[in-house]
């Protein structure tokens, strides 16, 4: 049994979802659960529809979700012919699930409606993928993850029952395996008790793929990428990337912790506690080796470098400059807690506290507003965090250069920095 990820890039055209079928005809024996992403850019474009939705733009929420709706219809209109009836009865199904969700109002927080909306890029990509491979004679099944992955109500970032998905793991999908060797369904999201949408995190699809090679056992765990392998640093914005051929397992969830995009923070420990490993291969040349990640050691590894945008810092101070001590810590904790953001950077003095966060502006200022209550609030925003493992001083200068800092951390190993553009 093995357990294949595609993620939206090589999905994201007719021509690419041909290569996703030249790919699974060289495992022509094999039993694969196949866990696909949404298309492209399908994410971020129903984002926008949601973020609409929220603000009570209802007519653009429509239309935004209509462009969604058209491209994905005319992918299936181009890529089917003998399949395409029944992929459009499923994808059908999808789209009313979510325009009936747009004609009404909000009522509940955005985080419930992002997942209610946001899940449909995975649902439509697999159904037409599916059908695709079926018409071309890759006989598959396909099942809708949100009846398998069972999860707490924690919107946007959910919990997984453990307990109750291996039971539907058991029950659900492993029978399919005996009609085909092909078992289709989707990343990133599940579903809870009352059958409410529920998404992992984003880049979540890494993370569904490991729970199901944990629960099926499987001999390993494949991400198909448009890179080489894993890179040191995100090849978009460093040309000069290096390619890593082997990593272990506390490498990546080093790298992930710090805000890596190339595996999903959570993906190791399901595949580490029943030593899977996985790979990083390229679905653009099938041939090439890919990246190894495993429990062994690995040394001489290059500088690897995380650079995260959109930053926000919270500048907590006592309002009567007495020692930040236990209490406030414990209340901070408490509040990023209770509001679901989890900092990527603290430090405290005397009598303050530094938090930097990914700038989700909704939980910022629930953040900061429940915070005044204990101490005076300053909100700085559009900051960069950068992270370097295994860093050298030469790299550090090069990357900072330009740059004010505001905040720096460092160990042996890693350095982190939050910084602005010099005015």
């Amino acid at each position: 049994m093995k357990v294949f990820k595609f993620g939206g890039a090589s999905v994201q055209s007719i021509e690419r979802i041909q290569l996703v079928a030249d790919i699974l005809r060289s495992y022509p024996n094999e039993k694969i659960l196949i866990v696909i992403s949404a298309m492209g850019k399908t994410t971020n474009a129903l984002e926008k529809v949601a973020e609409a939705f929220f603000n009570n733009h209802k007519e653009e929420a429509l239309q935004l979700f209509e462009a969604v709706k058209q491209n994905h219809l005319t992918t299936a209109k181009y890529l089917l012919v003998t399949h395409y009836n029944e992929a459009l009865e499923r994808l059908s199904h999808f789209f009313t699930e979510v325009e009936w969700l747009l004609h009404d109002k909000p009522v509940r927080d955005f985080d419930y409606y992002y997942d209610q909306i946001v899940c449909a890029g995975e649902l439509l990509s697999t159904g037409i993928v599916s059908a695709y491979l079926n018409e071309v004679g890759i006989d598959n099944s396909w099942i809708d993850v949100r009846d398998i992955v069972r999860t707490d109500n924690n919107f946007r970032d959910a919990n997984i029952d453990w307990t109750f998905t291996q039971q539907k793991v058991n029950s659900e999908i492993l029978p399919l395996f005996e009609d085909s060797n092909l078992v289709i369904t989707q990343g990133f999201i599940g579903a809870t008790d009352d059958n409410e949408s529920t998404t992992l995190g984003r880049e979540g699809s890494d993370y569904t793929a490991a729970v199901f090679a944990n629960m099926l056992d499987a001999d390993s765990q494949t991400i198909w990428k448009d890179v080489e392998g894993v890179m040191n640093a995100d090849p978009k914005a460093f040309p000069d990337a290096q390619f890593i051929s082997d990593l272990n397992y506390t490498e990546v969830i080093e790298m992930a912790y710090y805000g890596a995009q190339v595996i999903h923070p959570k993906t190791i420990k399901p595949l580490q506690n029943k030593g899977i490993p996985l790979q990083v291969k390229c679905f653009l040349d099938k041939t090439l080796p890919g990246t190894i990640i495993h429990n062994k050691p690995v040394k001489n590894l290059p500088p690897i470098i995380v650079v995260k945008p959109q930053q926000a810092l919270i500048h907590l101070h006592s309002r009567d400059f007495s020692f930040v001590g236990e209490k406030p810590v414990a209340d901070l904790y408490e509040l990023l807690a209770e509001i679901r953001i989890k900092p990527n950077l603290m430090q405290t003095g005397a009598v303050s506290i530094q938090v930097c966060l990914d700038d989700r502006p909704e939980k910022i200022e629930k953040l900061a507003l429940a915070a005044s209550a204990f101490f005076e609030v300053e909100v700085e925003k559009g900051l960069t965090l950068l992270t370097i493992r295994h860093y050298n001083e030469a790299i550090l200068q090069k990357m900072i250069a330009g740059h004010t800092i505001e905040l720096r951390q460092q160990s042996p190993e890693t350095v982190q920095v939050l910084m602005l553009p010099t005015r």
